[in-house]
């Protein structure tokens, strides 16, 4: 298995964890949260993701490090936390209480149209008629569910909630990218804790009341894998894969959740539906049959993350290295240039012709 393979693997169970999150916290509304409540559910999912993960960071550190996040990083995860830790979760807490599960679930694709076009047209992330082809697939599909007159949405609210939970997404995606070498726990632990915080706050000041004790910890075990977890190894495969590829990979996970809400919830489907799926079907396959091959030239670059001794990382150690691997530290990589298939990943970062 090669190393694309190995960064395909985080993006994809992100996909599943964060997909099957969606059906689960639909029968939370309206059971055990009522006025104002999507703000508290948004606060108590990630208030889970946020606490679970900063639990595991404790007992893998033995107590508690420093992050050893750079001083110029720290904007970047800042801006993160509060367009995918307050903003998006809030959103799509507003937009589920309009819109069926299985319709949300299929809506949410255009995550990764957003999340990519930002890449290209911002930070000048590399592209193809493939991939561009791919997403326009995906972007139909969503037309298709958004005017399809069904009865899945309530009203105009679901949907533009909705694309505004995509795109405040697919910001965070973009900025997550730039500290994407860093601890992934301590990313997604701090996105959680303070969304889950400031959620809260706005839930309660608006006067939202807290539901029962197993509502709230049915709340937070959903949050923490299906935003905690699904979290780290997105970071994890933004590494590997780069914002757009990690996205398209991630575009899946729509596809676990409307498969969960009509099994789980029994909701009834269209021909809309059905359409819209085959679309964002294909815009999907075409991205995770990408292969992207050239000649190209590496600078110099130092910089820290978990890696193996592979064709990228052929660098001596100024300490004892006991030889397991993957293992974690500063290291140098020199100007090298060859051909093999990549995409841009955190050492795949050049211009194309």
């Amino acid at each position: 298995m090669n190393y694309l393979h190995r960064a395909a693997l985080p993006a994809l169970g992100a996909a599943i964890l964060f997909g099957a999150s969606t059906p689960f916290a639909k029968q939370l509304i309206g059971e055990g949260f009522s006025a104002f409540s999507p703000f508290l559910l948004a606060g108590l999912l990630y208030l889970g993701s946020g606490s679970g993960l900063s639990m595991i960071r404790l007992i893998r550190d033995r107590g508690w490090k420093s992050s050893g996040l750079p001083r110029q990083e720290w904007p970047w995860l800042l801006g993160a936390i509060t367009f995918g830790g307050v903003v998006g979760p809030l959103l799509l807490m507003v937009g589920l209480t309009h819109t069926a599960a299985a319709t949300t679930s299929l809506f949410l694709n255009l995550e990764s149209v957003l999340t990519a076009v930002l890449a290209w047209v911002a930070f000048r992330e590399q592209t193809d008629r493939r991939i561009v082809f791919g997403m326009l697939l995906i972007v139909l599909g969503g037309v298709v569910l958004a005017w399809s007159g069904s009865e899945s949405a309530t009203s105009v609210i679901g949907p533009l909630a909705l694309v505004g939970a995509c795109m405040a997404w697919a910001i965070d995606n973009n900025l997550t990218r730039k500290v994407s070498a860093s601890d992934a726990l301590f990313i997604a632990g701090s996105k959680g804790l303070v969304a889950g915080c400031v959620n809260i706050v706005l839930g309660v000041s608006l006067g939202a009341a807290f539901p029962s004790a197993g509502h709230i910890s049915a709340a937070m075990v959903i949050g923490f894998f299906g935003y905690g977890l699904s979290l780290v190894l997105f970071v994890l495969a933004l590494r590997g894969l780069g914002t757009a590829r990690t996205g398209a990979y991630f575009s899946t996970a729509p596809f676990v959740g409307a498969a969960l809400s009509i099994a789980m919830l029994g909701e009834p489907t269209s021909f809309a539906f059905w359409l819209a799926t085959g679309l964002m079907a294909a815009g999907v396959w075409l991205h995770l049959t990408e292969r992207h091959v050239h000649e190209h030239q590496h600078t110099s670059l130092n910089h820290g993350h978990k890696h193996r001794n592979d064709e990228h990382h052929q660098h001596n150690h100024d300490f004892e290295w006991d030889g397991v691997e993957p293992h974690s530290h500063e290291h140098q990589h020199t100007e090298i240039r060859h051909s093999h298939g990549h995409f841009p990943d955190i050492h795949h970062r050049h211009a194309h012709r």
